[in-house]
């Protein structure tokens, strides 16, 4: 399979928006000072952060950092680190098969179903076993194959392994990706389209990953969505739009509303941060990471 990963996605992003305008710099003392207090959490946002974004620093480093903060969870993590998160009482909010599970070649094409049941078959026990429950997959991309087809073949292949999921307690979900700037030819770009696979699947272990910045991208109307379809999501992404930077005012995005209405549909999962932080310093990132789980935390 060929190997297509959050990593190359930033490699990209990186270089798209080298040029771009970003927020201002926090200064490293500013940086510093803020880091320096445990944030007071209210309780009614499970704060996660996804660790791709922040590979920049060591995965035992960004644990102390994440605990400094009052973060407890980190996301997007294969079973190898698990025990680094053990280690400081982290969570693994959503887990990944690093290195075998592709965004590009998915579950819509038949083709990869085999590898694909493998691959989680083997998978979901081990969530389990470690304390989880949240494991991440992708439809794929079109590659001139019609929705229709595609989601069929989605149902297909899903169903092969939701026996196993519902029997070992572990929710599947699929990410919800625009197919407009950062993942072209994406099936599952649209959140009716995610919506009607779960409904096909028909099982309670089987949901939507619902990334708020991708969805902005593609949709718009993200509060009337997450409104509409809240039974259909199990967890949630967050990014500034444009530029999946820092969620400030530097962004389209309110997020503090669209926290609001996610607490009022009763959702009690997670929802990590996913923007790529344009500070210069690590203390500067770890400043931008504080700031958007106060601004998320209503």
């Amino acid at each position: 399979m060929k190997k297509s990963n959050r990593r190359d996605a930033l490699k990209k992003i990186v270089a798209g928006t080298a040029a771009a305008s970003v927020a201002p710099f926090i200064s490293s003392f500013a940086a510093e000072e803020t880091n320096s207090k445990k944030l007071k959490l209210k309780g009614n946002i499970n704060h996660s952060v996804c660790q791709w974004t922040y590979n920049h620093i060591p995965l035992e480093e960004l644990c102390v950092e994440v605990k400094k903060i009052g973060i407890g969870a980190i996301d997007l993590i294969a079973p190898k680190d698990w025990p680094m998160l053990k280690k400081y009482g982290l969570y693994s909010s959503m887990c990944y098969i690093a290195g075998k599970v592709s965004l590009t070649e998915g579950w819509n094409n038949k083709t990869f179903h085999p590898q694909l049941i493998k691959d989680f078959s083997e998978t979901i026990p081990l969530v389990k076993e470690a304390g989880y429950k949240n494991l991440i997959c992708f439809s794929g991309n079109r590659k001139g194959m019609d929705d229709e087809t595609g989601m069929n073949n989605c149902v297909e292949g899903l169903k092969q392994i939701m026996g196993l999921a519902e029997k070992n307690g572990v929710m599947i979900q699929m990410e919800l990706l625009n197919s407009k700037v950062d993942h072209k030819d994406y099936m599952c770009d649209k959140t009716p389209w995610g919506v009607e696979l779960v409904k096909r699947i028909g099982s309670p272990n089987f949901k939507l990953l619902y990334d708020i910045y991708h969805m902005q991208i593609d949709e718009g109307d993200v509060i009337r969505s997450i409104q509409n379809y809240n039974e259909y999501i199990g967890h949630y992404h967050t990014a500034g739009v444009p530029g999946r930077h820092e969620i400030n005012e530097s962004q389209e995005l309110f997020y503090p509303a669209i926290m609001e209405a996610i607490v009022k549909t009763g959702f009690k999962d997670y929802v990590a941060q996913e923007f790529v932080p344009t500070g210069k310093t690590n203390d500067e990132k770890i400043a931008a990471l504080k700031d958007a789980v106060r601004r998320c935390d209503v």
